[in-house]
C-alpha cells in the first residue's frame, strides 16, 4: 500500500466508516478504498464511493456486511453524515467500591451515544460499565474503546481486555473470533441487533436477578451447579 498522507478530515471519515462495520479497522477500510479509488483518498474521489463498490472491492472483502451498514459507511466516506463531537450526553459514573452491592454482577454495554446500546463490539466508541443487583443499577465507569494493535486480532484482544472484569457484555453485533476472545475471559456476550436503551435492558436483567435466575444467568453469577439444579427443579415443581 502506498505511504501517501491522509488529511485529518479524511482519516476521521475512514475511522467512522470502520466503526459502522463490525470488527473492521480503519486500515482495512483504507485497503478497500485503494482498490476502489486509489491512494491517497481525497474528498473528490470519496464522493464516488458507493455501496456496490464497498461490497465488491478487494474480491468482496466487505461482502458479508449488511447493506444498511455499508450505506452508513459509504455516507461517512462521502462526507454526507454530520460528525457530532459533543459528548455532553455521556452519562456520569457514580463512585463504586467492591462490596458496595452484594450479589451484584458487572455488565458492559457497547455504545456510541448516551446510554444507548447501539455499538458493534469491534467498532463502538465506548463501553458503559454497570454494576447490577436485584435492588440497584449503578453506572460505575465509561471506558473509551481502544483501537490499539497493529491488526484486527490485536485490536479485538485489547477490546476484550477492556471488558474482562465484566460478567455480561451487550452488543449490537460481534464477530465469531471476537466473541471467542470475550468468552475466554469469562464474559457472556449477548447480541441485541436492534439495540435499545441501557436503563430498560438493565431493568429486564434486574428482574431476572430477583428470585430464581435463568440457568445461564445463574452460571454467570457464579452459582454452583447444585444451586442451579435446585433452582431448575423448584421451577419445575412450581
Amino acid at each position: 500500500m502506498n505511504a501517501n498522507p491522509v488529511s485529518n478530515d479524511i482519516a476521521l471519515r475512514i475511522g467512522l466508516a470502520a466503526r459502522e462495520l463490525p470488527d473492521t479497522t480503519p486500515a482495512a477500510v483504507l485497503s478497500v478504498l485503494e482498490d476502489i479509488i486509489g491512494l491517497p483518498p481525497t474528498p473528490a474521489k470519496l464522493k464516488k464511493v458507493s455501496v456496490k463498490h464497498l461490497k465488491t472491492a478487494c474480491d468482496g472483502k466487505f461482502a458479508e456486511f449488511t447493506t444498511a451498514s455499508l450505506k452508513e459507511a459509504a455516507a461517512y466516506l462521502r462526507g454526507e453524515k454530520d460528525i457530532d463531537f459533543d459528548d455532553d450526553s455521556l452519562p456520569e459514573p457514580v463512585a463504586y467500591e467492591e462490596g458496595d452491592m452484594p450479589g451484584s454482577i458487572r455488565v458492559a454495554i457497547a455504545s456510541n451515544s448516551g446510554e444507548s446500546l447501539d455499538g458493534h463490539f469491534g467498532s463502538c466508541s465506548r463501553y458503559l460499565i454497570y454494576q447490577v443487583s436485584s435492588e440497584e443499577v449503578r453506572l460505575i465507569d465509561v471506558r473509551t474503546a481502544t483501537n490499539e494493535g497493529t491488526d484486527t486480532e490485536d485490536k479485538m484482544s485489547a477490546r476484550a481486555n477492556a471488558v474482562g472484569d465484566c460478567q455480561i457484555l451487550y452488543v449490537v453485533s460481534v464477530g465469531g473470533p471476537a466473541a471467542a476472545k470475550v468468552v475466554r475471559r469469562n464474559v457472556h456476550p449477548i447480541k441485541r441487533p436492534t439495540g435499545g436503551e441501557a436503563p430498560q435492558l438493565l431493568a429486564d436483567l434486574q428482574a431476572n436477578l430477583k428470585g430464581k435466575p435463568a440457568p445461564w444467568l445463574a452460571k454467570v453469577m457464579g452459582q454452583s451447579t447444585e444451586e442451579r439444579v435446585r433452582f431448575e427443579l423448584e421451577g419445575e415443581d412450581a
